[in-house]
């Protein structure tokens, strides 16, 4: 299986949390109010639970999550109700994208993406046309410092002996994929090794990769992500594009 690392986005966001604060905690409160329709109690709901510690990870204040909570659980009725759907695209050099959104409005979302992505030499592309390159994953992702003071090789086996399907060495840290329904069992089980986990959650992760060496392609797909990150409606964004070929 192709890897497919978000690691650089992972520290890219929580350094640029001070810049745009607020519209990170307003696509967490999206997450964290879908993922309560499931439930409210963050011990029974496992999707509740992960999207909780991603937001207590970037310091969201508790309140805020209460609230998001009560509105995910009907407790609370202020705001329009919201809804989850997916766009897939082609964008420049070969990439394929897959786009999640959840929006209060599905055609002005569809709209803005549109825009978005042909501002950025791409387009959407018809359901299934990109999907069937992905699998969705479970992925957790652990800081290199963090990891017992042992070899790769130890730490592997470790891992593997907890039913790892597969395990990416990057820059500063290791992503370790699992069938989404083992997700939750697996972080547990990492947390009972003494292992602090930077972020669980689930990916669509691509099969086949591309690599992009035109640097003016690189710049074009830099320009894609920013904008569509930019955009308050979008959940997260998944390519096929190999991760050194951006680094």
């Amino acid at each position: 299986m192709s890897g497919h690392s978000k690691w650089a986005n992972i520290k890219t966001r929580k350094e640029a949390m001070d810049k745009k604060r607020g519209q990170v905690f307003s696509k967490l409160a999206k997450l964290i109010e879908i993922a309560a329709r499931k439930g409210g109690d963050p011990e029974t709901n496992p999707s509740l639970r992960l999207i909780v510690e991603k937001a207590r990870s970037f310091n969201m204040p508790n309140e805020n999550i209460l609230r998001a909570i009560k509105k995910g659980t009907g407790e609370t009725k202020e705001g329009a109700r919201l809804e989850e759907g997916t766009y897939e695209a082609y964008g420049p050099g070969g990439s394929q994208l897959i786009i999640e959104i959840i929006t209060d409005n599905k055609n002005r979302t569809l709209a803005d993406i549109r825009h978005i992505l042909v501002q950025n030499n791409a387009r959407l592309a018809e359901s299934g046309s990109v999907k069937w390159n992905f699998s969705q994953m479970g992925v957790i992702f652990i800081d290199q410092q963090k990891l017992p003071a042992q070899s790769k090789e130890e730490v592997e086996l470790k891992l593997i002996d907890l039913g790892v399907e597969d395990i990416r060495w990057r820059d500063g840290g290791v992503e370790i994929y699992v069938a989404p329904e083992k997700l939750e069992e697996l972080k547990e089980k990492i947390k009972n090794l003494g292992i602090e986990i930077e972020e669980a959650e689930l990916e669509w992760v691509p099969k086949n990769e591309v690599e992009i060496n035109d640097p003016q392609i690189k710049q074009q797909i830099k320009g894609l992500f920013d904008a569509l990150d930019e955009n308050d409606d979008v959940k997260d964004v998944f390519s096929n594009i190999n991760p050194k070929s951006l680094a």
